[in-house]
């Protein structure tokens, strides 16, 4: 029975050495390709993984190469300008090769971008990278488990940005050694025998016999890999769970008629945003999702994001529900309270005044954090004018603008980004 072993190198040509240096090094453009890549996916595609595209010009090496040297005299046709001795001005803009520009030219060669493949949690490490729930504090009852990365070792198997390239080589080493020193302590005893033989003058047959094995024995040598995937170790990281607080996020969303399909839409991706954070950063984080058009009703995560029941607007029966919740299940000495509130801004104009003393009066005091996100690509009105003297008051109010689907990430990431100032407003 024959066995086979597979060490051949990952395909494509993929180096998986390097792989994470590769990432440490260009960490910036991918991140931005991340970015980019969030505003064209569908809703149900939005945690895959990606291959993403890096500028060739971004990722170009200076290169060193002999000159040609010595003391050259060219003679170019049709000069008429310039005689021997003249200084020539440094030519402007680039070298004339193109670099891929993507315009339609009978000139030049370009190279094409780079692309380069990301795993699903490679993508959302570097799309919530940074980013936590602002004002997080320790409460009574500590049951929101924050799960931390810690190191722990290494092992045989992992993805090739943990590879662990001084431990692998070492391995590698050590292989090498043990598959080597037999055979090489054989190879000088018998080049040790062919010399004795030769000075004694031994016959052509046994000399030949001797460089046969000889040759072979360096041939078995010469056949051990320089690295193996055998070698191969990886840092190993473990999550850890570390007692924090127990916390809420509110969800409010604006379902009445004036909240066109794209507009929807734009809440779903801001949401869907919000949700993979905090399931994928914290534990036991609970979720209230609230819908709201003239009326407002607590749902589950499916209708939230999929019912198609709509009406008219009157905003303030989502804080009121809203406060009402709260104070029934989710006590302000015992939760970190943060909610989240998407709507185009069209309310019923006696309702604006109305939602903005609810906020003053029953939910910013019990608040961590509280954010209205507003979007439309109109001006603004009496419910965003409202909330703006709310922010002036409030430091943990925060409010923000999404006029196209380009704006959603930025926005999110801003709204969410680490170290937030007290007291800035948006």
């Amino acid at each position: 029975m024959a066995h086979f072993i597979d060490r051949r190198l990952n395909g494509k040509n993929k180096s998986a050495v390097n792989r994470q240096r590769f990432i440490r090094r260009y960490k910036e453009q991918i991140k931005k390709a991340v970015s980019d890549a969030v505003t064209r996916r569908s809703i149900q595609d939005i945690e895959q993984g990606e291959s993403v595209s890096i500028p060739s010009r971004d990722i170009s090496e200076p290169v060193f190469h002999q000159g040609k040297g010595g003391h050259r005299e060219l003679v170019h046709p049709g000069n008429d300008r310039f005689v021997t001795g003249d200084s020539l001005d440094r030519p402007q803009g680039g070298a004339g090769q193109g670099a891929g520009q993507g315009d339609a030219s009978n000139q030049g060669d370009g190279e094409d971008d780079f692309v380069f493949d990301i795993s699903k949690d490679e993508y959302l490490d570097l799309l919530f990278d940074d980013l936590e729930l602002p004002n997080l504090q320790p409460n009574d009852v500590s049951q929101l488990v924050e799960m931390k990365t810690h190191r722990a070792g290494f092992t045989a198997h992992g993805v090739p940005a943990n590879i662990n390239i001084v431990r692998s080589l070492q391995n590698s080493l050590a292989r090498r050694i043990a598959l080597q020193a037999g055979k090489k302590r054989q190879l000088k005893a018998l080049e040790a025998d062919y010399h004795a033989a030769l000075a004694r003058g031994a016959d052509a047959e046994h000399l030949h016999q001797l460089q046969q094995q000889i040759a072979t024995l360096r041939q078995r040598i010469a056949a051990v890999p320089f690295i193996d995937t055998f070698d191969l170790r990886y840092n190993h990281f473990v999550k850890r769970p570390e007692p924090s607080s127990q916390a809420v996020m509110f969800c409010l969303m604006d379902v009445s008629g004036s909240m066109d399909q794209a507009t929807k839409e734009m809440a779903k991706r801001f949401y869907i945003l919000l949700y993979l954070f905090l399931t994928r950063s914290y534990r036991n984080v609970e979720v209230v999702f609230i819908r709201h058009h003239t009326q407002a009703k607590e749902v589950n995560e499916h209708d939230f994001f999929y019912s198609q029941e709509t009406g008219g607007t009157i905003v303030s029966s989502a804080l009121q529900l809203m406060a009402e919740i709260q104070q029934a299940r989710y006590p302000a000495a015992q939760w970190n309270i943060y909610a989240a509130q998407a709507s185009d801004g069209d309310n019923w104009a006696d309702d604006s005044p109305q939602c903005s003393k609810l906020l003053a009066e029953q939910i910013l005091p019990f608040v961590r954090y509280y954010a209205y996100i507003e979007i439309t690509s109109r001006a603004h009105q009496s419910l965003w004018y409202q909330y703006e003297q709310l922010a002036q008051r409030w430091p943990h109010f925060a409010m923000e603008n999404i006029r196209r689907v380009e704006d959603i990430y930025p926005v999110f990431r801003e709204l969410f980004r680490k170290q937030r100032p007290q007291g800035a407003h948006l």
